[in-house]
């Protein structure tokens, strides 16, 4: 949240660097149990950046990204690197092959999926392996190509990243 640390990001970066840990920030996602999520309230990326940019030369690692959500950054031209999951203002949904299996049996497409496709019903049921692939299927097949959190018709999925399982 705003205000709360985000000028201490350096000193962060430098206390996890000297202890040989990676460190990653990531932009605060609609997905509280409150429903409060406000995007004038988070730090982006940009802000992200700008703090550590302050004390630090940051260059981009020369690997792809591919699908992993955090964009890594070589510090001070490396061997450590700091990443960055702007999952609100640098959206990585086209190269996103990620899925949620809740702890009660509800596949996830999508970390900010408003629907669920149950398996844990068609297990209890006696499914078959083939009738859970074609589950699984079906349920991949409804992915978006972008969650949207931009749009203002965006709605935060009813469970928090609580009960989600993130």
């Amino acid at each position: 949240m705003r205000g709360i640390n985000d000028d201490q990001a350096p000193e962060l970066l430098r206390w996890t660097i000297e202890r040989g840990y990676e460190l990653r920030f990531i932009e605060q996602m609609p997905l509280d149990a409150q429903h409060g999520w406000s995007r004038t309230g988070m730090v982006t990326a940009e802000e992200i950046f700008e703090h550590l940019e302050r004390e630090f030369v940051l260059k981009p690692v020369d690997e792809p990204r591919g699908s992993a959500p955090a964009e890594l950054f070589l510090v001070d031209g490396g061997p450590a690197t700091v990443g960055v999951i702007a999952s609100v203002t640098r959206p990585f949904c086209g190269d996103c092959d990620r899925v949620r299996l809740t702890a009660d049996g509800q596949v996830r497409n999508c970390l900010f999926a408003r629907e669920e496709s149950d398996l844990r019903a068609a297990l209890r049921s006696g499914a078959s392996d083939e009738d859970l692939a074609d589950r699984w299927v079906v349920a991949m097949r409804g992915k978006r190509a972008g969650h949207g959190i931009d749009d203002p018709s965006f709605l935060q999925p009813d469970r928090p990243m609580s009960a989600i399982g993130g």
